[in-house]
């Protein structure tokens, strides 16, 4: 059997980017079980309601879900199991400083394979206000418009 190459995108948390400034991210190993790595395989998991906690000295993701394999028999896992994850101990003391300070949190971005393991791009966020959801969609929209605005111009330059 050939060995996997390449990166797999299993589930992405796009609200995150929505709700959360994204101050930092790292990328973190999963400690998963044989029926969490089969069900991933097949493509199926959420990282919505997904945060990082870090406890004693380690990191954990609590509230992914991963539903249970369904060829699994009695030794399948819970969906909503936590999860520990892999970091340098740099990384786990840096975020731990990071964290406490005030409004600041952990969470997931997207969960995928590289190079056949489970792999979790996690992010040291700030929540946002509403204020500032109305503004970056604002910018988002205006950014649209100038680049209709640049390739309509480029198109009549093409035409003449």
């Amino acid at each position: 059997m050939a060995k996997e190459t390449g990166r797999k995108l299993i589930a992405q948390n796009k609200k995150a980017r929505h709700d959360y400034h994204i101050l930092d991210t790292y990328e973190a190993g999963l400690v998963l079980t044989g029926t969490e790595v089969k069900s991933l395989r097949q493509g199926r998991a959420s990282l919505v309601d997904g945060f990082g906690q870090l406890d004693g000295g380690e990191a954990w993701l609590h509230n992914v879900h991963i539903p249970e394999y369904t060829q699994g028999t009695w030794t399948n896992h819970s969906a909503r199991r936590k999860r520990k994850l892999l970091l340098h101990r740099a990384e786990i003391e840096k975020l731990f400083q990071k964290s406490q300070e005030t409004g600041h949190t952990i969470v997931p971005l997207s969960l995928y394979f590289k190079d056949g393991r489970a792999k979790v791009e996690i992010a040291l966020a700030k929540g946002k206000k509403d204020y500032d959801k109305r503004q970056t969609l604002r910018e988002q929209q205006d950014r649209r418009e100038a680049d209709r605005a640049m390739s309509a111009v480029r198109r009549r330059q093409r035409g003449q």
